[in-house]
């Protein structure tokens, strides 16, 4: 069965849904910010980092994280998860160990090398940002941030969350 174009009645409405959804928009700022981001670490670092590497990094603990908990946190097959584990293991970013709770099960941690590479990715993301800043203003950016935190933490399930613990992108803290 072919599957028709949508009408234009349809299009108007999704294009009218898309405009008032936050979440819509959240998710749009992601993606661009993220293909922004991976696209300066590879011209600064000459490394072949796709935005699907990115898409585990936030999932990773410092501790270690299983891969089939990993899958599970990045919504994709144990499979395709593994596949961007060894890119990056490959890439000197991540290693296997073995699970001090489970001789069957691995723990994906980042290496020394990694690490840096992440604080390294941080910081562009810091630049990123306060570029963002001079284009919308250095106040609007930062109560950005700070409503991202409260989202974050309704999100989370935390309470209490001090948005000003963290350093504001469009000033320096004195």
């Amino acid at each position: 069965m072919a599957t028709r174009s949508p009408s234009r009645d349809e299009r108007l409405e999704i294009e009218a849904a898309k405009r008032v959804s936050a979440g819509h928009l959240l998710l749009k700022a992601a993606r661009l910010l993220n293909e922004r981001a991976t696209a300066r670490v590879r011209e600064l670092s000459r490394v072949e980092f796709r935005t699907p590497h990115t898409a585990l990094l936030p999932h990773i603990d410092f501790e270690g994280t299983r891969l089939t908990d990993l899958a599970a946190r990045v919504g994709t097959s144990k499979q395709a998860v593994g596949e961007l584990v060894a890119e990056l293991e490959e890439m000197g970013f991540l290693r296997r160990d073995p699970d001090p709770a489970d001789a069957r099960a691995r723990l994906v941690r980042f290496t020394a090398h990694g690490r840096r590479a992440l604080l390294h990715g941080l910081s562009i993301l810091s630049q990123i940002e306060a570029e963002l800043a001079a284009e919308i203003g250095a106040a609007r950016m930062d109560r950005l941030r700070a409503d991202l935190e409260r989202l974050l933490a309704a999100l989370e399930g935390r309470e209490g969350v001090d948005s000003k613990r963290s350093k504001p992108v469009g000033r320096k803290r004195r």
